[in-house]
Formats: C-alpha cells, structure tokens, sequence
C-alpha cells in the first residue's frame, strides 16, 4: 500500500503539471486511505504538499508577467488568515462526534471528508463546464472590501478540507479583482503557496506532530511528478484533459462519500 501511494505521490504532482489543478483532490484520499493518516493530518499534510507544487507554478508564471502582486497581497494575507484560524484553532478544538441525531453520529472525519467531496463535485463542475470563461477587462473597478471577505471566506473554507482551491479563487479574482485569465491563473498560484504553505507552519506545525521525512519525501515526488505533467501537457490538448479530469474527480468524490458514510458506519 505504500509503494502504491509513493507512486499516487508522483500522480498528483503529474495531475498539477498536466491540468494545473487538482493536486489535493488526490493528494487528501491518498494520504488518508493508502498511507492510513487521520482526517486532521491528511488534510494538513496536502496544506503542505499542494502549497509547494503552487510555488513551483507561480513561480514560473511570475517569469511570464502572470502574478498581479497587488491582488496576491490584499486576497492573499486575508486568505492566509482564514487558513491560520481554522487549522490553529478551529481543527484541533472539533470533538470526535460532531453531532448525533436519531442514532445517526456525525463524526469529524466525516464532516471534513464530506465536505471535501463536495468541494471535489464543485471542482469537476468547474472543469467540466463548457462555459467561456469571462477575462477581467483590468480597468480601475477592484472591490478591496469583498476581495478582503472573499479571501477570508476561501482560506477557511480550504484551510478546513486542505484544498488549494484554485476553482475557487480563480473566478473570485476575475469577478472582483476584474484582471484577465491569465493573471488569474498566475496570481491564484501564488496566492495558494503563500496561504498553504504559511497556514500549515503557522498552523498544524506548530500544534500536531509533523514527520517530516515522510512529508518532504512524498512532496519531493510530487514536485518530480509536475515537471513530468508539464512535459507530457506538451502533446495532449488541455481541453480533453481536464474533461478526462473532471469525470475522474467525481468518481473520486463518490468513493469517499461512499467510504465515509457507508461503508466505516456498517463495519463500525
């Protein structure tokens, strides 16, 4: 099962450098059915991994004129508040039993898994739909009220499932922030390493036991897996891909919704 998920380790950087996204769609399930993490280490450990492979793409976007620094820093930093609040305190204080009603328990794995897969249905809708997206027009209008609100909002929410939540941000940031698509993607990239990475040490480092050979290890062949992504992405088109993606994200959301709340409750 661990070779099984080292090699998962090299898909999800293969899935982020092929379609750009999706790096904690597979990186959560891998970590917590193949490698036997704990809801709360699972979710952080993909903080830690989604954030560095978002690095590593921003990085090389910022080279293209890609990241508007501007919106990285004023989505960004309430952003990386919302994750630094849910991952310091809000996680760690959740009871194993979140609420029971009629005899039905409502566990804190469920309840993170659960909403994780919703986020993975939410997610594949988004690559599946066969909407344009609308480019921000760059001119002056840029909401600093709902853009702070909207960054908060997103870092909790994703902070929670340990999701980077490009599919999220991506649309905020064209919406609010009105810059083009292409300066969405870059800033998104740079806006999910900075909350990732920062929310995690900030956060579950400082409260959980970290193995970080384990960590470092499993991020090392997430990062070798992106630059195979990239080079592979090279010969594929990118629409069929993501199409590709979007079915396998929901076939993925279905296998945990059917894990957590079918299967774990009849073998409990």
């Amino acid at each position: 099962m661990e070779i099984l998920g080292y090699f998962m380790a090299i898909l999800v950087g293969f899935s982020l450098g092929l379609v750009g996204g999706g790096g904690s769609i597979l990186a959560v399930p891998v970590l917590a059915y193949l490698f036997g993490l704990d809801e709360k280490m699972a979710t952080a450990y993909s903080l830690f991994v989604v954030g560095c492979a978002a690095l590593i793409g921003a990085l090389r976007q910022h080279q293209y004129g890609n990241v508007d620094r501007r919106t990285t820093i004023v989505f960004g930093f309430p952003a990386l508040l919302g994750v630094w609040i849910v991952r310091h305190f809000l996680v760690p204080a959740l009871p194993d039993v979140l609420f029971s009603i009629a005899g039905f328990e409502l566990s804190r794995r469920m309840g993170m898994f659960g909403m994780f897969s919703l986020l993975m249905i939410w997610a594949a809708y988004y690559m599946l739909s066969s909407k344009e997206r609308k480019s921000g027009t760059g001119d002056f209008a840029y909401n600093y009220p709902v853009i702070v609100v909207e960054g908060l909002f997103v870092g909790g929410l994703t902070g929670f499932v340990g999701a980077g939540g490009g599919f999220l941000i991506i649309p905020a940031l064209i919406l609010f922030a009105n810059i083009d698509v292409k300066r969405a993607i870059g800033t998104s990239l740079m806006i999910i390493a900075f909350k990732s990475l920062l929310g995690f040490l900030l956060g579950d480092a400082l409260t959980s036991v970290i193995d970080w050979s384990f960590l470092l290890a499993f991020t090392g062949l997430a990062i070798l897996g992106i630059f195979v992504g990239i080079g592979v992405g090279k010969f594929i088109e990118g629409t069929k891909l993501k199409r590709i993606f979007g079915f396998f994200v929901i076939a993925m959301a279905c296998f945990i919704l059917t894990m957590e709340f079918i299967i774990q409750p009849l073998s409990n």
